[in-house]
């Protein structure tokens, strides 16, 4: 059963955001890994880097640029990621009147691994084809237990005494309907034992965890048990850019983060994530950002 924009159940999940958004922006909130997002207005198209996790749309429309494909995804839709991924993301309707209204639900490797072996094992999935290359992004609609669960879940911020005990149980219904329901190929890729994928996915939580060390791509190939040239290829087919780009991104966006959040300046924010030239940091800033550092945070700042 497709779930359409004017459903009640998506009413509900839009209600539900919209009470908890009350202006533009994205919005922690008491419930483990799950943030809230608002727009009153179609934005400009921003590079980040999508993570393991589930984005929700219940009201408006959201526009990714993956590699060379163009993804359009609106209210009732649901992406799933399942590795990191350099995207450029912009929200394509949303307006004052009927602002954009999405959820990301970011999830847990480990937490999907122990709930796939409690429930029966999948048909082993199909060898990715050169044409269609591995699947690390899905975006399909919501079915009615998944859309439910995830109602419920937000439900929980109106009652934040019982977010402790009950979010952990909704959350991992939220993975068995993922496992069981259109997402499940994605995931079996991803949670094969010695696929590429997997190997990848432990590299690049390393990458992300030590973003600010110089990159050696024998040591990268190594941990991922590749020679050199296989890693390079596995990466770049699995991630979309080089290890190199990637490696990039990751110091940038955290760049970004450091000057729009503690208003750091330039020369700090770059030696933070292991820049040794203020002046490359904003050759290569102003090339993935389309600005300078400077002028790059300010815009961001006035239009919040």
């Amino acid at each position: 059963m497709i779930q359409h924009p004017d459903s009640p159940s998506l009413a509900t999940l839009a209600s539900l955001i919209a009470r908890h958004t009350k202006a533009s922006g994205d919005f922690p909130t008491l419930v483990p890994n799950l943030t809230l997002h608002r727009r009153a207005t179609a934005t400009a198209p921003i590079p980040c880097i999508y993570s393991l996790g589930l984005g929700v749309i219940a009201q408006g429309g959201k526009q990714v640029l993956l590699h060379d494909s163009v993804i359009d995804y609106r209210a009732g839709q649901g992406m799933l990621t399942s590795i990191d991924q350099p995207v450029v993301a912009r929200v394509s309707e949303g307006s004052v009147a009927e602002p954009f209204l999405g959820m990301m639900l970011t999830l847990d490797m480990h937490q999907i691994l122990q709930t796939a072996a409690q429930m029966p094992p999948p048909p082993p999935p199909p060898p990715p084809s050169r044409a269609s290359g591995y699947r690390t992004v899905v975006v399909d609609e919501l079915q009615p237990g998944l859309l439910s669960a995830l109602e419920r879940l937000l439900g929980l911020l109106d009652e934040p005494a019982l977010i402790a005990q009950l979010a952990p149980l909704i959350q991992q219904e939220i993975i068995v309907r993922l496992l069981a329901g259109p997402y499940s190929l994605v995931l079996q890729q991803l949670l094969a034992v010695g696929s590429p994928t997997q190997q990848i996915f432990r590299t690049v939580a390393w990458l992300k965890q030590n973003f600010t060390e110089p990159l050696r791509i024998d040591d990268l190939a190594q941990r991922a048990h590749m020679s050199p040239s296989s890693f390079r290829q596995h990466f770049r087919a699995i991630i979309g850019v080089s290890p190199l780009q990637f490696h990039k991104q990751l110091r940038l966006q955290e760049a970004r983060q450091l000057m729009l959040s503690q208003n750091l300046d330039v020369g700090r924010a770059a030696g933070l994530v292991g820049y040794e030239s203020a002046s490359q940091f904003s050759r290569e800033y102003s090339r993935v950002f389309g600005a300078p550092p400077q002028r790059d945070i300010r815009r961001m700042r006035e239009t919040g």
